[in-house]
């Protein structure tokens, strides 16, 4: 495995490991709060660049996050090398229109394809 590849899934394992625990918010305008995928992708990544100090990730969500308690979605981090790392997102409360949630980072990566 080439240098470049370890460092770029030895920072997604470390970044995995911070994520562990990490909780955010997003307000939404809608009677039934749904916070829109590609607004959660942000979130999960600003979240993520804030606990490693590093630059915000790319990550893609496949779905709208329903705001009802316990709805689960799962998110990608892509790293620059085309390994990727799972990343589970938890609705734990909603108050209005802000729906916070949970953010869990898989233990491993998965190598480039």
């Amino acid at each position: 495995m080439p240098i470049t590849r370890l460092s770029a899934a030895a920072s997604i394992l470390a970044a995995s490991a911070l994520l562990v625990g990490c909780s955010a918010s997003a307000h939404v305008e809608k009677a039934e709060p749904k916070l829109p995928a590609d607004k959660l992708a942000a979130t999960v990544a600003e979240k993520l660049a804030a606990a490693t100090g590093r630059q915000k990730p790319h990550i893609t969500c496949p779905e709208d996050l329903a705001g009802k308690v316990g709805t689960t979605t799962r998110c990608k981090l892509s790293a620059d090398d085309g390994s990727t790392l799972g990343v589970s997102v938890t609705v734990t409360s909603v108050d209005g229109s802000k729906i916070n949630f949970n953010v869990k980072a898989d233990a491993t990566a998965s190598p480039a394809q």
